[in-house]
C-alpha cells in the first residue's frame, strides 16, 4: 500500500492487520522514516519501562533496544523497486469516499456503503480488538458524553492493551462508558475471538473487530464490521444510522477535538515511562 506515507504506525496497522481477512499472506504499507522513527522511540521507552519493572527476559528487550537505537542513527526502509511490475494495481481516490463503508453479515468481503444498509436494527455493539487504538475509544466516549443508557443495546468496550485501559481511566472515559451502560471487558480479545465472551443467539451485531464469520461471536449472529465512531452512534440509536445522521454527530462531537482525540500513546513523552 502506497500513497499515505505520513500515517502513524498505529493507523497503518489498521490497514495491514486486515490483510489476512482479504486472504493475503501478508500486508505491507510504505510509511515515511519519520513515522517509523516516532513509533520506535516510543517503543524504546516502553521496553525500558518493562525492564525497570522486572520483565522476565530483560536481556531480550535490551538486545532489541540496542538494535532499534542503531537503526534510528541511520534510518532506512525497504521500498519497492522503481518500475516494479505487479499482478494487479488498485487505485483508490479517498476524496470519493463520502460515507462510511461496512463489511456486512457474515463475510468480510461483502462490503456496502452505509446508505445501503442504514436502518438495520442492532442489539450488540462491540468496540475492541487489535483493529482499534486509544483514539477510537476517546472518539466513542465523545459521542456518548451526555447521552443516556439505551436499554435496547448491549454495548461492549474492550481496550486492546492494559496501557490503553489505564490511560482511558486516567482521562475519565470509563465514567462516560459506565453512564451509557457499557460492559467494560478485560483488555484483550473478548468478543472478537468469541471465546472470552459471546453475544446471544441470532442477534444483530456491530463490531470493530477483524472478522465476522458465521457463529464466531455468537450462534447465528449477524455481524457488521465498521469503525468505532460509527459503532458509537449505532449504540445510541439502536440501528445503523443514515449517513447524514452519522456525519452530523461526527461534525459536532469529534471534528472539533480531532487532535486531542486521536493522540496516540507516545511513551517517550509520558512522565511515567521516562
Amino acid at each position: 500500500m502506497e500513497g499515505l506515507p505520513d500515517l502513524t504506525v498505529e493507523q497503518a496497522f489498521e490497514l495491514t492487520d486486515a490483510a489476512a481477512e482479504r486472504s493475503a499472506a501478508a500486508g505491507c504499507i510504505q510509511l515515511s522514516e519519520k513515522s517509523v522513527a516516532t513509533f520506535l522511540r516510543s517503543n524504546i521507552a516502553l521496553m525500558k519501562k518493562m525492564i525497570a519493572d522486572d520483565y522476565s527476559d530483560a536481556q531480550t528487550l535490551a538486545n532489541r533496544i540496542k538494535d532499534v537505537e542503531k537503526w534510528l542513527k541511520k534510518p532506512s526502509l525497504l521500498k519497492a523497486d522503481k518500475g516494479a511490475e505487479y499482478a494487479a494495481v488498485l487505485e483508490i481516490d479517498l476524496a470519493e469516499i463520502t460515507e462510511p463503508i461496512l463489511a456486512c453479515p457474515n463475510d468480510p468481503d461483502d462490503v456496502k456503503l452505509l446508505s445501503e444498509v442504514a436502518g438495520d436494527p442492532i442489539q450488540d455493539v462491540f468496540i475492541g480488538s487489535c483493529m482499534v487504538n486509544i483514539g477510537h475509544f476517546r472518539a466513542a466516549g465523545e459521542v456518548w458524553r451526555g447521552r443516556k443508557f439505551n436499554p435496547n443495546v448491549r454495548t461492549w468496550i474492550c481496550p486492546p492493551t492494559r496501557m490503553d485501559q489505564l490511560q482511558l481511566k486516567e482521562e475519565a472515559y470509563f465514567m462516560v462508558y459506565s453512564a451509557v451502560g457499557a460492559r467494560i471487558e478485560i483488555a484483550g480479545c473478548s468478543l472478537c475471538m468469541g471465546n472470552q465472551a459471546r453475544v446471544p443467539e441470532k442477534v444483530n451485531v456491530f463490531s470493530t473487530s477483524t472478522r465476522n464469520f458465521d457463529d464466531r461471536m455468537g450462534d447465528g449472529a449477524r455481524v457488521y464490521l465498521g469503525s468505532a465512531e460509527l459503532g458509537a452512534v449505532t449504540a445510541v440509536l439502536g440501528r445503523l444510522p443514515q449517513p447524514a445522521e452519522f456525519l452530523q454527530v461526527y461534525k459536532e462531537k469529534i471534528e472539533p477535538n480531532r487532535e486531542k482525540i486521536y493522540k496516540y500513546l507516545q511513551f517517550d513523552e509520558m512522565p511515567a515511562y521516562k
